[in-house]
């Protein structure tokens, strides 16, 4: 049973806002201020929040009872034996987010990120690059401020760097992929996997592994984390094409005139349309808003659209079906209904 979508935004909206709070404490901006005001860029330009959402999430419904504010930052373990930091958990996850962001936005040469310019249109490319290099080191320093038993934070910490390694390694396989012509939908499933959705499982898995639950209901969270970041990159690639730009924050058809391979392409490709000649630019300046209209219309034509949308259903459902290992609480269904969120979501 999932909670009701006015319930999951309220659930989200909360945290989201201690998240924030936490931010403004634990990266301040200090000396060299020029550093630390690229790092905090895009976390103050807003953003959903919804990997620590998630974290947050999955300690409650483990715990099964009420968390109050005040319990993220002294959190009982299962067993009773610790206490743990689990906000700074949720601040590291969403700190490698932040990272991955303008490292992005520097590869992709965009403009905007959340609506504003991006950090290496603020500042420049070498404080830009510097910043994330700060958020990255910074993530595993707030996962060491979590505390805890040694093997547990051992364990974290191992997670989380092999989740940045693999996110990099899907970052390396979508510039690959913009070079390629023949890409494999499970190619682009396997790069969003990296990319995208690893983040989604650590954001799941890492407070099960804090608060010392089983292998099997770790492996379970992970899995969760695994299918709805697939999904929800999946239902980027449709919002990219559908939405307009002042929603997404971005020109809207980026993906499609820089020649990335989404769901939606791959599929059209296979249905005989020729992708290549939907624009006739490679200059998001220069695209026009009645090019991408007539190319999402073919895109629609071809049921590519509708394609990639039943593929992100497909994968929630079995997402949710992963959450079996957690008692029947009210965190349990909003995890359920976060996983809905992602893929009904308008931007």
């Amino acid at each position: 049973m999932s909670a009701p979508a006015p319930a999951v935004k309220a659930a989200v909206e909360s945290r989201r806002e201690l998240v924030n709070a936490a931010f403004d404490e634990r990266l301040p901006i200090e000396e060299p201020e020029r550093l630390y005001r690229a790092s905090r860029h895009l976390l103050d330009a807003g953003g959903k929040r919804l990997r620590p959402v998630v974290t947050l999430l999955v300690a409650e419904a483990l715990l099964d009872g009420d968390v109050t504010d005040e319990r993220y930052e002294a959190m009982s373990t299962l067993d009773g034996s610790d206490e743990i930091d689990l906000m700074a958990a949720a601040a590291s996850i969403e700190t490698i987010q932040s990272f991955t962001l303008i490292h992005d936005d520097i590869m992709d040469d965009d403009d905007l990120r959340r609506g504003v310019p991006a950090v290496h249109r603020v500042f420049d490319t070498e404080t830009a690059i510097l910043a994330g290099d700060t958020l990255y080191s910074k993530a595993f320093e707030f996962m060491l401020e979590t505390g805890g038993r040694p093997e547990r934070m051992v364990q974290a910490l191992s997670e989380l760097a092999q989740t940045c390694t693999r996110i990099c390694e899907g970052q390396s396989l979508d510039v690959e992929f913009e070079r390629r012509r023949a890409v494999t939908t499970d190619e682009y499933i396997h790069m969003v996997e990296q990319k995208t959705a690893v983040l989604y499982a650590a954001a799941a898995r890492i407070p099960a592994l804090l608060l010392g639950a089983d292998q099997e209901t770790a492996d379970a969270l992970g899995a969760y984390g695994l299918d709805v970041g697939r999904a929800f990159q999946i239902r980027d690639d449709v919002l990219d094409l559908t939405v307009p730009s002042e929603q997404l924050g971005k020109q809207r058809g980026s993906d499609l005139v820089e020649g990335k391979r989404t769901a939606v392409t791959l599929h059209a490709r296979e249905q005989g349309v020729d992708v290549e000649s939907l624009v006739a630019t490679d200059d998001l300046d220069a695209v026009t808003e009645d090019e991408i209209n007539a190319a999402v219309a073919t895109l629609e034509e071809a049921g590519s659209i509708e394609y990639a949308r039943t593929l992100s259903r497909d994968l929630v459902e079995r997402g949710k079906s992963r959450l079996d290992v957690l008692p029947d609480n009210e965190a349990h269904e909003l995890l359920a209904g976060l996983a809905e969120y992602l893929i009904e979501r308008g931007y």
